[in-house]
């Protein structure tokens, strides 16, 4: 979920020169798990608060940290009252320009409805279509990703000026399961020795570039009877 889900910085992580975004997503045997997300552009906090200190950007409104922390603080207030949600914990680190955000699920569906709902909520979205989408899917045996239709709505509006920012900036997906993988569809992603996780790492200028670089499909083995 790329990128993912922090609708109110997309402007910042789209023009800041060097990016790292995080999502670790754990599923468990039962469907349930824990789902985390890092933002660091502690490598560019004097390109972000050049940024912050301005009123707009190629026409669009730059929000101010009092602004951005609101934000992201009532999406968690927000998440915290969906069905099949909890300990939803967000830390906002203001002179590192870190952020980082974990939940528990009972599901994947609960997981990306809760997402869906909260994003709706927090920027009074009318037109839902590209939250229609199903970004995560998962069977107990496969689990398909993709990255969301909005993120791509929100970036396609970037500059080419601007483009050319992302290039030393990297997006990684980690997926942990409580048995082995079987396989992975996505050429590039790294399976550790147990077959327990896999990782797959793609800079955010290619990612912008070709959106199904994070697009995978992962399989796996069948849960043992005890």
């Amino acid at each position: 979920m790329n990128k993912v889900f922090l609708f109110c910085l997309s402007l910042i992580l789209l023009l800041s020169s060097c990016i790292e975004l995080i999502d670790d997503l754990t599923i468990h045997n039962d469907g349930s798990g824990t789902f985390k997300y890092t933002m660091n552009l502690s490598s560019s906090k004097i390109k972000v608060n050049s940024i912050l200190a301005l009123d707009s950007i190629n026409g669009k409104k730059v929000l101010s940290k009092a602004e951005i922390k609101s934000k992201i603080n009532l999406f968690a207030s927000h998440l915290k009252t969906q069905a099949g949600i909890s300990n939803v914990s967000v830390s906002i680190n203001d002179l590192e320009l870190i952020v980082k955000f974990s939940c528990d699920f009972t599901s994947v569906s609960t997981l990306q409805n809760g997402l869906k709902n909260s994003l709706i909520a927090i920027n009074n979205i009318k037109n839902t279509e590209d939250l229609n989408q199903n970004w995560l899917s998962y069977d107990g045996e496969v689990l398909k990703r993709n990255i969301p239709l909005f993120s791509i709505t929100l970036s396609d509006h970037v500059k080419e000026l601007d483009i050319d920012l992302l290039k030393t900036g990297n997006y990684t997906s980690i997926n942990r399961f409580d048995r082995p993988i079987v396989k992975v569809e996505k050429v590039g992603a790294k399976i550790n020795p147990s077959r327990t996780a896999c990782m797959l790492k793609v800079s955010t200028y290619d990612l912008h570039k070709n959106y199904s670089l994070i697009d995978n499909c992962i399989y796996l083995s069948p849960i043992k009877n005890k």
